[in-house]
């Protein structure tokens, strides 16, 4: 069974990545209304998981080889009305670089004490709890 939204559009995975004390987010080029930084992300294919999907676009766009640890949880975006998911993933190998030169402008390894300022209007519960968690050291 596939994930869709009550629009048909496939729902979006999203990649938490926790490396060295720091989660990385990447900058698209153009913004989705206020959402500048997020988490590596795109939409979930045919035949794909959520956790499958995150990974493959952690490698499409960040060049980073990653594999998925647990889903943290979906919700429909507030902003964007997209069904969305979030999967914690690992570094398996490979450095972060802008990948995909046409989707994003930049990516950061961001300090928990840093999050609310690339993230000003939080995030969603799940993925802030494992953040906290994961960064907590």
């Amino acid at each position: 069974m596939t994930q869709q939204t009550a629009d048909e559009r496939p729902g979006i995975a999203a990649a938490i990545i926790v490396h060295e004390g720091r989660v990385l987010m990447v900058r698209r080029r153009v913004s989705e209304g206020k959402l500048s930084w997020q988490f590596p992300a795109g939409e979930v294919e045919p035949g794909e998981t959520r956790e499958e999907a995150a990974v493959r676009e952690t490698k499409e766009e960040t060049g980073l080889n990653v594999s998925a640890v647990k889903l943290l949880g979906e919700r429909v975006h507030p902003a964007t009305g997209r069904l969305m998911s979030y999967t914690a993933c690992e570094v398996v190998s490979g450095t972060a670089h802008v990948a995909d030169t046409e989707e994003l402008a930049e990516l950061a390894w961001v300090a928990h004490g840093q999050i609310p300022d690339y993230v000003p209007y939080g995030l969603f519960g799940p993925v802030q709890e494992y953040l906290d968690a994961a960064l907590a050291s």
